[in-house]
């Protein structure tokens, strides 16, 4: 029977563009929601269900400005990759005109056209690295770290918690989208830092008499030498409401930049106060390390009160030597909010951060958006064609500054899932679409993960498994010192 019904739908679906539909005058409601968005050229097609799982049918026709037209039917709208791929190259800065019609009980329907847009900027960028973890809440689980080519639908898991029983992998980050600087860390009991050049791994004990914890929360210096990494330990507690599920919080964290020539820790007093230092990152020209920093507060009891500022400090990488000063970019004690996850695009004109109500980890505050600061002019603004009314976060630019990915629950408030959106000259920003799936309905709801640290990568990330389980579960650790 089962067999016979799933021919009868193939049949139905057959003999090119439906004839005698009806026409209505709405858009179709489909999923992911790609009406109207704007795509690089060269992406893994966009395909999409329809919402209503009880049609007989779908049939989608898409035709290009500059040309060319692609036609896909049955269950949803499965798109043949390298026709995809064709015409979206054909059509760099123009449209792509999407129609569909749906067929149930015998009857076609066709619904309003929309648009894609292609982008006329390029991402040059091979994929994505990401984090995918089940919000479960305990330390380690079935987390692993995963490679996804942008311009298909292959992924690969760069290490999974099969590979390393137990251990809660995080903090994965390459230098600029280049992953042959890699770093990532390993917490808890067994744990170390891992600093990788050029596929060669290092394992590292980043903790000392004179710091507080390992490093966490990296971000490389753009010449490839210097690291930094905040210092810190995350807890976490729970509400018995049923608005909020969880805040996760630092009782102490401070900044530290590794050399990983001499392996020698730099320390400014500016970055091991008694405030909580957090989310380092250097300027594309490294003369500065911007960061978050909050007054410290009797966390858990006084978690609203945790407000973040974003501070820079100058940076001199001949000499591995901080300034005296640090300044602020942005006041909590004047917005009251917090704004952490600072990220400036490569080309030094953006400055994107994460606001929320409280917290040093935004990831969990269903107020989190996205901001972005013009560095030419100091002046911010929230990202409204971007945010949702649930969390936005953990954003990275792409190497050429014109794209950046970043997490968001908007699907369904649960679940961190990756959206991509372009920049343009005057920091307008496109509308974001969620990272294409074959079958993106089936994908997502049997996707138990959350995703999160996405980051581009400007080629496939060389990782040897093997090596790191042996150096892991050798204990071997490279001892790091303070620089005098």
């Amino acid at each position: 029977m089962y067999i016979l019904f799933a021919l009868s739908v193939l049949w139905a679906c057959k003999g090119g563009q439906p004839k005698n539909a009806v026409q209505v005058d709405q858009l179709p409601s489909i999923f992911p929601d790609y009406i109207g968005v704007t795509v690089p050229a060269g992406i893994a097609p966009l395909c999409f269900n329809f919402q209503d799982t009880g049609i007989d049918c779908l049939y989608v026709s898409i035709r290009g400005t500059n040309g060319g037209q692609l036609e896909a039917s049955g269950d949803w709208a499965d798109l043949d990759e390298d026709a995809w791929q064709q015409l979206t190259q054909q059509n760099v800065g123009a449209d792509l005109t999407v129609s569909v019609y749906t067929k149930k009980d015998g009857q076609w329907t066709q619904w309003n056209d929309f648009p894609i847009h292609v982008s006329p900027y390029a991402l040059d960028d091979y994929g994505l690295t990401y984090r995918r973890i089940p919000p479960g809440y305990e330390v380690g689980g079935n987390i692993g770290l995963y490679e996804r080519d942008l311009h298909s639908f292959r992924e690969r898991a760069l290490v999974t918690e099969f590979d390393l029983p137990g251990r809660c992998f995080n903090c994965h980050t390459p230098n600029r989208a280049n992953p042959n600087r890699l770093t990532l860390q390993i917490r808890g009991e067994g744990g170390g830092t891992m600093v990788q050049k050029d596929g060669q791994q290092r394992w590292l004990n980043t903790k000392t008499d004179s710091t507080k914890a390992a490093g966490s929360y990296a971000y490389w210096h753009p010449a490839g030498r210097y690291c930094a990494y905040a210092v810190n330990a995350v807890h976490q507690s729970f509400f018995t409401g049923p608005d909020d599920r969880i805040e996760a919080w630092h009782n102490f964290s401070d900044v530290i930049v590794l050399d990983t020539e001499t392996d020698q820790l730099l320390l400014s007093p500016l970055l091991l106060t008694d405030d909580l230092e957090i989310f380092p990152a250097f300027s594309p020209d490294g003369r500065w390390l911007y960061y978050s920093t909050s007054k410290p507060c009797r966390v858990p009891a006084e978690y609203e009160k945790v407000k973040c500022s974003i501070c820079r400090i100058a940076f001199d990488a001949e000499s591995g030597r901080f300034g005296e000063q640090a300044d602020t970019l942005v006041n909590a004690d004047s917005t009251g909010t917090s704004a952490t996850q600072v990220r400036p695009s490569y080309d030094g004109r953006w400055l994107m951060y994460t606001v929320s109500g409280r917290s040093n980890f935004p990831v969990f505050q269903r107020d989190a958006d996205l901001w972005l600061m013009d560095l030419a002019t100091g002046e911010s603004r929230p990202l409204d064609e971007v945010n949702s009314g649930h969390v936005d976060s953990f954003h990275n630019w792409s190497s050429n500054s014109r794209w950046f990915v970043f997490t968001s629950k908007r699907t369904d408030g649960m679940y961190a899932q990756l959206f991509l959106s372009s920049i343009d000259d005057q920091g307008r920003c496109t509308k974001p679409f969620l990272l294409p799936q074959r079958n993106p309905r089936k994908y997502y709801d049997e996707l138990f993960d959350s995703y999160n640290v996405p980051d581009f990568t400007s080629q496939p990330v060389e990782f040897n498994v093997s090596e790191a389980q042996r150096q892991v579960n050798s204990g071997e650790r490279q001892q790091v010192r303070i620089k005098e």
